[in-house]
Formats: structure tokens, C-alpha cells, sequence
């Protein structure tokens, strides 16, 4: 078989999946990835049953962090939360939103930092990115298991902005940073100042990624 039968076969067998596992939809938001810091020796030291609590507090806080500011969680693993916003509203890209669940989430987080330090003697930490652009969003997986979920570039680059955070900082992308600059929050006097941070390279992209934070009042070292 030559490389373009190949292709051809392919491309035919991407449009049969599409066909039988259409995309719901495509549009233009903000992702969001959470990620508990410590984790990996929190579960060490207390084992499956012990974490089991932890998590529950710990995405019972993100869930309502994302529901107040009109998010949608997709996809819950681990330690790592996914959601988006601006996904059901055509007037906002969520850049706003998305930044306003973030300071929830870690003003909610530090609160229950503390009370696990001080009943358990755990450090952790959590980090936090932020992605804006296109996305494809429909359902996924193996027959009799599929779940919404949302997919492209913008999704991958949130990830590792995320995996980037350091626990107590939001990492943003200049996508986000132009949309919340454009919406005037990007200024001191809005009390969200944000903090031009070195580009780095993704691998896989051609270029470097430009990013900003939101510094953290108190930075954990886990």
C-alpha cells in the first residue's frame, strides 16, 4: 500500500468516527486546570482511605468555585480538576470568570491548607492554569463509557500552565492576560495585578509561550 492509499484509508476512517461519534460542538472559552500540590506524599502517608476525605473536601471546594462563577467541570482524575468558561455564552470568552473561580479556589484552598496541617500534618499546595481559545467539545470513550469532554491546543496548553504553577499561583496565558486587560482588571488598582514571567518553550509548539501570574500572598514550597 503507498503512503497516499494509506492517507486516504486514514482520512476516510477519521470522518466514519466522527460520523458515529459526532463533536457536539466547537466555540471559544477559557480552561481552567487545578492541581493539588503534595499529593503524591499526602497519599503515601495515609493510604486509599485516608486521601478519600481529602479529595472529597478538596473537589467539593473547586466544584463550587467553578459553579458560582458559571463554570462547567469536565473531567475529575486524581489529584487534577478540568472546567471551563464562556463555553454557553456568547457575549464573554470566561477570561474574567475564569480568574474570579481561580481566587476562590485559593482563598477556599488556604483555609483548608491550614486545618490539614494542623489535624494531619500535611503540606499542600494548589496550582492553578488558565487557557484561552478554541475548543472542541463532545463525548469520548470506549462504547458504554463516554464522557464530555473537551479537546485542542487550548486545553493541552492550560495543562501545562498548570503543571507549571507553583502551589498558591495562577499561571495564565497572553490570550488570558489581553482579555482581562481589554476588561480593566489587569491593573494594580483592581487588586489583580499580573506579573510578566519569563517565556518558556512547550514541547511540540514552534514558539515560546508568553505567561503572566497572579503572584501568591504566601508561596508554599512543596
Amino acid at each position: 500500500m503507498s503512503g497516499r492509499e494509506t492517507q486516504v484509508r486514514a482520512s476516510a476512517g477519521l470522518r466514519i468516527r466522527r460520523r458515529h461519534y459526532p463533536t457536539v460542538g466547537e466555540t471559544r472559552a477559557t480552561v481552567l486546570f487545578a492541581d493539588l500540590r503534595g499529593y503524591t506524599g499526602v497519599a503515601e502517608r495515609l493510604g486509599p482511605s485516608g486521601v478519600v476525605p481529602l479529595l472529597e473536601e478538596f473537589f467539593d471546594l473547586l466544584g463550587r468555585a467553578t459553579a458560582r462563577h458559571d463554570g462547567v467541570v469536565f473531567h475529575v482524575a486524581g489529584d487534577g480538576m478540568m472546567a471551563a468558561f464562556g463555553l454557553d455564552r456568547a457575549e464573554t470568552d470566561g477570561a474574567r470568570a475564569a480568574l474570579a473561580a481561580s481566587r476562590a479556589m485559593l482563598d477556599g484552598f488556604a483555609a483548608l491548607a491550614v486545618r490539614w496541617r494542623r489535624d494531619l500534618s500535611i503540606d499542600t499546595g494548589l496550582g492553578l492554569g488558565l487557557h484561552l481559545g478554541d475548543v472542541a467539545w463532545g463525548w469520548l470513550g470506549p462504547p458504554g463509557r463516554k464522557t464530555r469532554t473537551l479537546l485542542g491546543d487550548t486545553v493541552n496548553v492550560a495543562s501545562r500552565l498548570c503543571a507549571r504553577a507553583r502551589a498558591g499561583e495562577v499561571l495564565l496565558s497572553a490570550a488570558v492576560a489581553a482579555a482581562l486587560d481589554a476588561d480593566g482588571l489587569a491593573v494594580p488598582q483592581a487588586q489583580m495585578p499580573l506579573l510578566r514571567l519569563p517565556s518558556f518553550a512547550l514541547r511540540g509548539r514552534s514558539a515560546p509561550l508568553d505567561i503572566w501570574c497572579v503572584p501568591a500572598a504566601r508561596r508554599v514550597m512543596i
